[in-house]
């Protein structure tokens, strides 16, 4: 089991109230709320092992050469030689070094990786794992991991960090009329304002989907730009070559990357606390 943490750590503070406060009266309503949601996680669905997947660096430098916008409107402060400052409530950036300090304690492993956000971490141990994987994210992007021949789902939750609804491939063509490998083109394709993805203009959710089922993947769809027999109205023709640029770039900042250097880590789930 993989946890995108800050996705479940930003949903816990805002789902439990500020009282919630340490003896010297530091809120810890995301501390309470997080870790009653991974007791509630392994109780559910009792994981052999669980890792805890960490943001080194929420706006990687690689990601943002390619898209500028790339979270732009979430820099709090830039730092040209580190990771930008994020914007997050005064009273939860302190209780992430808690989060980390009660994990270490509790003996969950918690990984972060430089220069790559916890969904490249969850990537890489995706693509090395060598039996089921049960994603646990508040982010949509992770559904483009989702692959029922290898037993990844992704488990989202619904309401704050309360009911979660499992996704498989099935859901994915209900919702989306995709399946995982398709959902990476989908987002790039729509766009993202939460991300600053601009997407190409005139594409919503329901028309990238038509188009990835006619022409099967962006390759597809762009080879038809080209085809002037292919079933493209002379106006999505226009939006989609005109979007060429973006396009050219776009896959390489949203599909996660699964080739990160990860730390070798026990991932196994601790049977007692660790301290």
């Amino acid at each position: 089991m993989l946890l995108d943490t800050a996705s479940l750590y930003f949903r816990a503070y805002f789902g439990v109230p500020e009282s919630v406060r340490a003896p010297d009266g530091t809120p810890v309503n995301a501390v309470r709320g997080l870790l009653d949601f991974i007791d509630r996680l392994v109780k559910d669905h009792r994981p052999d092992r669980l890792v805890a997947c960490m943001d080194a660096d929420w706006r990687p430098h690689w990601r943002v050469e390619l898209i500028p916008s790339y979270k732009a409107h979430r820099v709090a402060e830039e730092h040209p030689g580190g990771p930008d400052e994020e914007e997050v409530p005064d009273t939860l950036s302190p209780q992430v070094p808690v989060i980390e300090a009660v994990l270490d304690a509790i003996g969950i492993a918690h990984v972060g990786v430089a220069g790559y956000e916890a969904d490249d971490v969850i990537g890489t141990f995706t693509a090395r794992a060598d039996g089921p994987v049960d994603i646990v994210t508040g982010d949509r992007d992770l559904y483009q991991l989702v692959d029922d021949a290898r037993g990844v789902r992704v488990l989202y939750p619904v309401k704050g960090v309360g009911t979660l609804q499992t996704t498989d491939e099935a859901v994915l063509r209900e919702k989306y009329g995709v399946d995982g490998k398709g959902y990476a083109d989908l987002a790039l394709l729509r766009g993202d304002p939460s991300d600053g993805l601009p997407g190409v203009p005139g594409v919503g959710e329901k028309t990238a989907a038509k188009l990835l089922a006619e022409f099967g993947d962006l390759a597809g769809i762009l080879a038809a730009v080209d085809d002037p027999k292919a079933k493209l109205t002379p106006a999505q023709r226009k939006r989609l070559d005109e979007a060429r640029p973006y396009l050219a770039v776009a896959p390489k900042v949203v599909r996660v990357a699964a080739d990160v250097p990860l730390p070798e880590v026990a991932s196994a789930l601790p049977r007692a606390p660790r301290d």
